[in-house]
């Protein structure tokens, strides 16, 4: 298995923070836009996407700010890798934006990153944000 990277995506989007994080953190918004279907066990998130289920453990999150997940094998231990949804306020001018840090291989990060985008668009679609 190739060494994944480490790369990050910021997205402006017209939302109060306190809804976007309701969409970055619940099983039910996370499944509006960023997989078929979630379901969470505890502290596990299980993502589908058509046929394909991935697990993930929810490592971190502060109310309000950024959730972080860590990808777990199949026997439920951790992986290195992990996505990051953090949520961004300008102090002067109250601009929210989300920040996005994922790993990809080195030739995949363009596609990775294409994913994102259409993924965060169907978000903004959801919060009126477009």
């Amino acid at each position: 298995m190739d060494v994944k990277v480490r790369y990050e995506i910021e997205f402006p989007i017209n939302s109060s923070p306190q809804l976007l994080y309701q969409y970055i953190s619940t099983p039910s918004g996370l499944s509006e836009w960023f997989a078929d279907d979630v379901n969470s066990r505890g502290e596990f998130f299980t993502f589908i996407w058509n046929d394909s289920e991935e697990k993930a453990r929810l490592a971190s999150k502060k109310s309000g700010e950024k959730v972080k997940f860590k990808w777990v094998d199949a026997a439920g231990k951790d992986t290195d890798y992990f996505f990051e949804l953090h949520i961004l306020v300008d102090e002067l001018t109250k601009d929210v934006s989300l920040m996005v840090v994922d790993f990809a291989e080195e030739e995949e990060l363009e596609e990775a990153s294409q994913l994102w985008e259409n993924q965060i668009s169907d978000l903004k679609h959801l919060l009126g944000s477009v």
